[in-house]
């Protein structure tokens, strides 16, 4: 013997939904948006890199200026005046003035000033231009120095 099955009549309303066609894409359209955003977090990552590259070598130039002053200082108290000869600030502006060497920087200049009012006090005040960025204002160190 056959079962006989009961069919169910369909029923139909009026604000039934026809059922959508399956999405196609999406999942292409997810990784493409996810590359997007990945790729603008990388392109920040250099950025960073970038600006920390260049804090870094100005730090360097700041570093250099300061062994070159307190080298200079230290010379001044050995001789226990803050007068120097010509021949010696002659020698220590060729230094400065070379990036070659480990004390220069590149364009740079030292002036020694006798501090007006004292007897034995006097400013060391050496200019660069910034390695990392030749336009930019030009960055100074002023040292006084007082025996």
């Amino acid at each position: 013997m056959k079962a006989l099955s009961k069919k169910m009549p369909i029923r139909h309303h009026a604000r039934m939904r026809p059922q959508r066609a399956p999405q196609r894409g999406v999942a292409l359209i997810e990784a493409l948006v996810s590359v997007l955003i990945f790729s603008f977090g990388v392109l920040g990552l250099i950025g960073l890199e970038a600006s920390a590259i260049n804090y870094s070598v100005d730090a360097e130039d700041r570093n250099r200026a300061t062994l070159f002053a307190s080298d200079i200082a230290s010379t001044m108290w050995l001789n226990g005046t803050v007068t120097v000869s010509a021949a010696q600030l002659t020698t220590w502006q060729t230094n400065i003035a070379n990036p070659a060497l480990p004390t220069g920087l590149r364009a740079g200049t030292l002036s020694i000033t006798p501090t007006a009012g004292t007897t034995n006090s006097a400013d060391i005040s050496i200019q660069w231009t910034p390695t990392t960025d030749a336009n930019s204002t030009t960055r100074q160190l002023t040292t006084r120095v007082i025996l």
